[in-house]
């Protein structure tokens, strides 16, 4: 099998750059024209990053291609979880200790 077969084409990156761009322009407009309250405009920050998340995996990384794409998925979403559980554990164990002192 060649190194090149695993790539994606012309359209599969130009369409994912152009959601790239659309889910980077979307937060910016809506922080610049104050459209949203603090709690509201935060999670549309977040459900943007994560879209994009997803876009860079799939369209510009191949995450769902290759000969077993079902094996490079399970290991993304162990490894999401691992950090997950890591950063949140952290966060909460920070919190923690300041409220002690």
């Amino acid at each position: 099998m060649s190194q090149h077969e695993n790539h994606g084409s012309l359209k599969t990156y130009v369409t994912g750059f152009i959601l790239s761009i659309i889910l980077t322009i979307i937060p910016l407009v809506l922080v610049l024209n104050h459209m949203l309250g603090k709690g509201l405009l935060t999670f549309t920050i977040l459900a943007m990053a994560v879209l994009q998340l997803f876009v860079q995996l799939f369209f510009f990384m191949h995450i769902n291609e290759g000969e077993k794409p079902r094996y490079n998925v399970m290991a993304l979403i162990i490894g999401a979880i691992l950090t997950f559980t890591i950063v949140a554990g952290s966060i909460w164990i920070m919190s923690f200790n300041s409220q002690v002192h």
